[in-house]
């Protein structure tokens, strides 16, 4: 790869994610006028829609650079073309996008009664009970609001906008809630957990790392994923944790949004706190007796 095309490239894409950054706003602000009623000159209207479409060709041009230059360094078409997306596309906003994704995809899953990854002979520990109702509560204002939208709204372009989006929403409520019922957490036959929290929390605890677990109540903060400067990872649903796992040595973990994290000591919930304790020092006790204690 020459020098000039990277910083070609380079450059391209501060212009293009800038141009996103001034576009998107503005684009947002007619978009609320036009459903408003607020009446905007047709000129402006536009050189609004010339500008989102000019943003979208610089976009594809500057993707076009980065895979070109992707495909000289020595990359195949698809590796060119993931990392092409993945230099043009925010970390945030990929995750975010996979995160809805699989959220669908294990509402199908729910709807089939399946469960996504529990090998045979593990120990599927649920966590959604505090939250269910929660869950369902929100749901029924959703629609709620969504049949009232319908009814009050008389623009039939907004209305069906509006519904458009009223009814997505409700579809990722559901499939949020449904992405915790079918991705519990595991405890496998071999001592190994595997804490998750629907598609926006996964991580895997070899059981070698396990050193002690125990039933132990607490309540955190508000937050899905907290970790203290100690080390200490709390993964609360309903604000609360049930168990505690102790380990031999840091275990690294990724944030919903992509950021890295270390812990040492875990706590989650578990709607039976007893049966995974149980599960996990039962599978640990038989290793020390055959002579693989932790």
């Amino acid at each position: 790869m020459r020098i000039g095309e990277g910083g070609e490239a380079v450059m391209g894409l501060r212009a293009a994610r800038m141009a996103v950054g001034a576009v998107l706003p503005a684009e947002a602000a007619v978009a609320v006028c036009v459903v408003a009623g607020v009446r905007i000159p047709g000129a402006v209207l536009i050189g609004a829609e010339a500008l989102v479409v000019t943003v979208l060709a610089l976009e594809a041009v500057v993707l076009w650079r980065v895979y070109a230059v992707r495909r000289r360094a020595g990359a195949g078409r698809r590796d060119a073309v993931r990392g092409a997306l993945r230099t043009l596309v925010p970390v945030v906003a990929r995750r975010l996008i996979a995160h809805e994704i699989r959220a669908l995809y294990s509402l199908g899953l729910w709807v089939l009664r399946r469960r996504h990854q529990v090998p045979e002979g593990a120990l599927a520990a649920a966590y959604t009970g505090p939250q269910t109702a929660m869950m369902y509560g929100l749901l029924f204002v959703s629609v709620v609001e969504t049949v009232g939208l319908a009814l009050v709204i008389p623009w039939p372009i907004v209305h069906a906008v509006l519904l458009v989006v009223d009814v997505y929403g409700v579809a990722l409520i559901l499939a949020l809630h449904a992405s915790c019922v079918v991705r519990p957490h595991v405890v496998g036959s071999d001592g190994s957990l595997r804490v998750r929290y629907g598609a926006l929390f996964d991580l895997r605890v070899p059981a070698a790392t396990i050193a002690t677990a125990r039933v132990d109540r607490r309540y955190p903060d508000g937050r899905l994923v907290r970790v203290s400067a100690d080390g200490v990872l709390d993964l609360a649903v309903g604000s609360q944790t049930t168990v505690t796992v102790e380990l031999t040595e840091p275990v690294e973990f990724v944030r919903p949004l992509g950021g890295p994290g270390f812990a040492r000591t875990l706590r989650f919930h578990a709607d039976d706190p007893r049966e995974a304790v149980a599960a996990l020092m039962r599978v640990g006790t038989s290793a020390q007796g055959h002579g693989g204690g932790r």
